[in-house]
């Protein structure tokens, strides 16, 4: 009888893809508030930063990070709540449990340190810089200036 975990896929098959359009939230948003809430912590930013690089499952970011499994899964938890990250595929282990994927979500978002009554204004101008350095380089542009903000090496 084969093993289990070769009748099920174990490795996983997920790539990052992002939507070309920014979702905008603003200080004054409750989803601001969870994505501050769970980036508060060191640990939180690194899964954060690793998953924005490479799709893993729980147990491959504990054993990059050389975290404990249950750690990550908390921080996980917190960064699925506030919309952080997604889970991107499902993959199984050798005894066959399955295990999800986490990786960013398509739509990449944008925290303003403003009120949402500045949305309409910082929207259009948004839309201006984007048109004037092109759409591809926003996603790299708001990735680079949320690094600098965490303190990601680079």
């Amino acid at each position: 009888m084969p093993e289990m975990g070769r009748l099920l896929p174990t490795t996983p098959d997920a790539t990052i893809e992002r939507s070309e359009e920014p979702r905008l939230l603003c200080i004054d948003d409750e989803q601001s508030t969870q994505v501050l809430q769970a980036l508060s912590s060191d640990t939180s930013q690194r899964i954060f930063r690793t998953l924005n690089e490479e799709p893993m499952t729980p147990r491959d970011v504990a054993d990059e990070l050389d975290s404990s499994l249950q750690s990550v899964g908390y921080h996980l938890e917190n960064l699925e709540e506030a919309g952080l990250i997604t889970v991107l595929d499902t993959c199984y282990s050798e005894k066959g449990q399955e295990m999800k994927v986490y990786g960013p979500p398509r739509e990449p978002l944008v925290l303003f340190f403003g009120p949402s009554d500045d949305q309409p204004g910082l929207t259009a101008a948004f839309e201006r810089f984007a048109g004037a350095i092109g759409l591809t380089a926003v996603p790299l542009a708001i990735g680079q200036a949320l690094a600098r903000l965490f303190g990601a090496d680079e």
